[in-house]
């Protein structure tokens, strides 16, 4: 069995000192990895239930730190464990953006870094961000692709539904080749049930391995 730590990203233990901390904790009891959230926005009334308990948003989330940013300091403080995102909101960045970020974590922590992409619950942080909250399934469908093809090119291009990018040579690579393990769940039925033929029984998890 391997077990891992969630970084203290969010909350009053969001802070330099609680990171290292936490590294230094995992470094020595033997843990395997070490894991970030992702929020944009912790309004005071969201615009959507909290996906469990009682539904209120954890008040945590009013103080929420970059979680690529709490990985890339964590990687330059643990030099053994894996560095894992649960879950990185996928659709925020533009997927080139995305490619670019994830691929120099990889590189700077060595490659232990584990990609794991959702698609969140709060239709605020969309907003925020400019991001259309409605088809967001096939939108991370699509962002997904433009990792593989990223991770996997020379020179790469894309021409999709959704995004448009021009040629460029990519010599920037991930440590761990192709690229890294990188999973993602869609999270609202509807879009499950967009993509699955109107059944949201249809709803896997798309993972990619790259061991």
């Amino acid at each position: 069995m391997r077990l891992g730590l969630a970084l203290p990203t969010f909350g009053s233990a969001a802070r330099p000192e609680g990171i290292l901390r936490v590294c230094r904790t995992a470094e020595d009891m033997g843990y395997d990895s070490l894991w970030t959230g992702d929020r944009v926005l912790a309004p005071p009334v969201p615009g959507a239930s909290y996906s469990s308990g009682d539904g209120e948003m954890p008040r945590a989330y009013e103080n929420h730190m970059d979680p690529l940013v709490a990985l890339t300091f964590a990687a330059s403080h643990a030099t053994r464990v894996q560095l894992g995102t649960s879950t990185l909101n996928g659709l925020w960045l533009p997927p080139i953006m995305l490619a670019r970020a994830l691929t120099t974590l990889d590189l700077l922590s060595q490659g232990r870094l584990i990609v794991g992409l959702g698609l969140g619950w709060m239709p605020d942080e969309y907003t925020a961000v400019s991001v259309p909250w409605k088809g967001r399934g096939a939108r991370l469908d699509e962002t997904l692709d433009v990792l593989e093809e990223y991770w996997a090119s020379d020179v790469f291009s894309h021409e999709g539904p959704l995004f448009t990018i021009p040629e460029t040579v990519v010599g920037l690579k991930p440590r761990r080749r192709p690229g890294p393990p990188c999973c993602s769940r869609r999270s609202h039925p509807a879009d499950c049930a967009a993509s699955a033929g109107g059944s949201a029984a249809g709803c896997p998890w798309r993972c990619r391995s790259r061991t």
